[in-house]
């Protein structure tokens, strides 16, 4: 497998996410909501990351959203 995770940032964690009552993921960066996924994307998304280990979880978030992958996000 490549190194995806070039700079290790994926070892800290920067992603997090909340599953609310009707099934919503609110995805995390820092503690400030990116992303919000509902009905299928919803379930993939749960179907992925259950039972994935630390910095799976942590790679599956940052490709969901998608926009973390260039390497110049503010901190």
């Amino acid at each position: 497998m490549e190194n995806i995770d070039k700079r290790n940032r994926l070892d800290e964690e920067v992603f997090s996410y909340k599953l609310s009552k009707d099934n919503k993921v609110f995805i995390f960066w820092q503690g400030k909501q990116v992303m919000i996924l509902r009905g299928k994307d919803s379930e993939k998304f749960l179907s992925r990351i259950d039972g994935a280990e630390h910095k799976d979880a942590q790679l599956i978030m940052a490709k969901v959203t998608g926009n973390f992958k260039r390497g110049n996000e503010r901190r």
